[in-house]
């Protein structure tokens, strides 16, 4: 599950009533990263009446901040240095690096497996464990707004960007082979919005007009689903999100009004479900009817809905399970958390369960053992931290843990860590083969350009 972005690029003033630059759902929904003009908030979203800010950090003016899963590395990027991208180990308050680009950065993306860094017509493509870039696609149609996805699953792990600046093409690209997969026709308008589901067999798209959503199988590239949100209005769509279970999709816009579509049993049971079955009738008998009149029929309306107390803000949503239920999370441009509950088997209206301020809140609370100070100093680790690991010779076997990357949840109640998912072997920055200076990419070729893998 790709959860959804709002972002303001760099130079781009806030708008009347915003607190923060953009905010992020990390890859599983566990917690949400802000950016501000003072620095960036990390927030733990392990329940509902409680939220707990896990880490704030003092860096002007960041528009990108993104956490790997509920681990401690964080990226981020300032529109002090919006070519320069910052990788944090945030407990420790230590950077593990830093790379800059011949532009400026507009999105970030991370999994597991690999780091995407968007800029407006190129993308790098990083090995996440040691950050070899592995791949540049040049000559990207251009894409100011930085849209792109990457899948959450690290095993199928494709990347979803515009393959036009004036219609709704689809590239999906494999970023483990290093290869693409296939371009998809989606819509008659430019992009707005992606999203893969949690093991990456469908891919969400919006376009700018906001009206239809559509759901393809991936890697084929097969329309699966249609859903309306609208005619009335064209619309902003700010962000898409599957359900962890791949069952549910929600999307955010400039509207009050955040939909929830329902996608049913997932794999070879689709074709079988009254929606597809439905659709199959109405598209054999679309050519008797009107254009306007036979696209409504074949479309699916929201399953259930969440009314936000305005419109026009910027907002992210997405869908996640907490304490056990699912619920629907808003962040919204003026510094608010929304928490609803929805029914599975019923849908309709979404009922608040929580509102939450993400300003002046309580740092030192402690939730599930996590606290401010904890989170930033924490104590004296026995195994070395990830930037020493680095700057370990190449030569030497490392058997250390890479701390900075392993998951965290569970430790403060006892349960073991699961072992982490990347591949086996030491990690070494110190490589100027695999790592260069800093300073390589600033004669203006670009972070890579002329190093192709």
């Amino acid at each position: 599950m790709e959860t959804g972005e709002a972002a303001d690029g760099p130079g781009q003033p806030d708008g009347e009533g915003i607190r923060f630059s953009c905010a992020s759902f990390n890859q599983d929904s566990t917690s949400l990263a802000l950016g501000t003009p003072t620095g960036y908030k990390l927030f733990s979203l392990t329940m509902v009446e409680n939220l707990d800010c896990i880490h704030e950090s003092e860096t002007s003016d960041v528009y990108i901040a993104e956490r790997l899963f509920s681990s401690s590395l964080v990226v981020v990027v300032s529109s002090a240095m919006p070519q320069r991208m910052n990788i944090y180990h945030f407990k420790k308050g230590t950077e593990i690096c830093n790379y800059s680009y011949p532009n400026n950065i507009l999105a970030v993306k991370l999994n597991r497996q690999r780091l995407v860094v968007c800029l407006e017509e190129s993308i790098y493509i990083h090995n996440i464990k040691d950050m070899k870039l592995l791949k540049t696609l040049l000559n990207t149609p251009s894409n100011s707004s930085g849209l792109c996805a990457l899948s959450i699953n690290h095993s199928n792990s494709y990347l979803s960007y515009p393959g036009s600046a004036t219609i709704g093409e689809i590239i999906v690209y494999d970023t483990n082979n290093l290869n693409t997969v296939t371009m998809i026709p989606a819509h008659d308008s430019p992009l707005a919005a992606l999203t893969f589901n949690a093991s990456a067999t469908k891919l969400a798209s919006a376009s700018e007009r906001g009206t239809v959503i559509r759901v393809f199988s991936i890697p084929e590239g097969l329309r699966l689903f249609e859903f309306r949100r609208g005619m009335k209005r064209y619309v902003n769509i700010s962000s898409l999100s599957f359900s962890p279970d791949g069952q549910f999709l929600c999307a955010s816009s400039n509207t009050e009004t955040v939909h929830i579509f329902k996608l049913g049993p997932s794999g070879g049971d689709e074709a079988a479900t009254w929606t597809a079955y439905m659709g199959k009738m109405f598209s054999a008998a679309s050519s008797y009817f009107p254009a306007h009149v036979s696209g409504m029929m074949s479309q699916d309306r929201a399953f259930a809905t969440v009314h936000l107390l305005a419109s026009g803000q910027r907002n992210v949503c997405t869908l996640a399970m907490i304490q056990k239920l699912p619920r629907v999370l808003v962040a919204t441009a003026d510094g608010q958390l929304f928490i609803y509950n929805v029914d599975p088997l019923d849908g309709g209206e979404c009922m608040l369960a929580h509102k939450h301020r993400l300003f002046n809140v309580d740092d030192d609370k402690v939730e599930g053992g996590e606290s401010k100070s904890s989170a930033v100093t924490g104590p004296v680790q026995t195994c070395p931290s990830y930037a020493a690991t680095a700057a370990l010779p190449a030569s030497a076997p490392v058997t250390a843990t890479l701390t900075g990357y392993s998951e965290d949840g569970g430790t403060k109640k006892g349960e073991v860590i699961p072992e982490h998912e990347f591949a086996a072997g030491p990690v070494c920055l110190d490589d100027e083969n695999e790592f260069p200076p800093i300073n390589w990419c600033r004669d203006g070729t670009g972070g890579g350009q002329t190093r192709r893998s």
